[in-house]
């Protein structure tokens, strides 16, 4: 469900349908909260064989949210270390398909290719960012936190996070809208 608060900002809580990514536009500020997962490049290179054979995945991903971190280890009294982005872009190559299985939304940071802009498109998903260096006071956000899936990876395994108003900006929408690229127009525009 997405609902707008007086400040402006889109309220977005898990699970997302089709009509809560279409309401969304690149440059909303958003504050997730329900669940999301996260994985990085080691656990889309388990993921990916699975969809390719037409295998079950260790998550359900119709409906979620993809985070692009790494947690540090929390320290003691913690629920999770530092939580910050990773690059969304060296996750293009898996995005695709993870989106046409019924993904909904990624967050990580750095722009993404034009497979994955096409792909949000055709399935109906939009790319997040959050605050590159800020993992610290993200990990804030995060209420709950467990592995799920490929506790061998360390860092890199799938964990189930709970959070509750974590705050991201949307960088490309399923119109075809995309901050980076509207943002520079503009900002070539007033004269830079």
């Amino acid at each position: 469900m997405v609902t707008t608060a007086p400040d402006g900002t889109k309220d977005i809580t898990t699970p997302l349908t089709d009509a809560d990514v279409e309401s969304l536009r690149a440059g909303d500020r958003v504050r997730i909260t329900g669940v999301m997962y996260t994985a990085r490049d080691a656990a889309h290179g388990r993921l990916f064989p699975l969809i390719e054979k037409r295998e079950r995945l260790p998550i359900d991903v119709y409906g979620a949210i993809i985070y692009y971190t790494g947690p540090s280890p929390a320290r003691p009294g913690d629920v999770i270390g530092s939580v910050g982005p990773t690059t969304g872009s060296r996750m293009d190559k898996f995005t695709p398909a993870l989106l046409k299985l019924g993904l909904k939304a990624t967050v990580g940071k750095g722009h993404r290719g034009q497979a994955v802009k096409d792909a949000l498109r055709q399935y109906k998903g939009v790319y997040m960012g959050a605050i590159g260096g800020a993992g610290a006071v993200l990990s804030e956000f995060v209420k709950k936190a467990e592995v799920v899936a490929y506790e061998d990876l360390g860092t890199e395994a799938i964990r189930r996070l709970e959070v509750d108003r974590f705050p991201a900006i949307v960088i490309n929408d399923c119109h075809g809208g995309d901050l980076y690229q509207d943002g520079m127009k503009a900002y070539a525009r007033e004269g830079a």
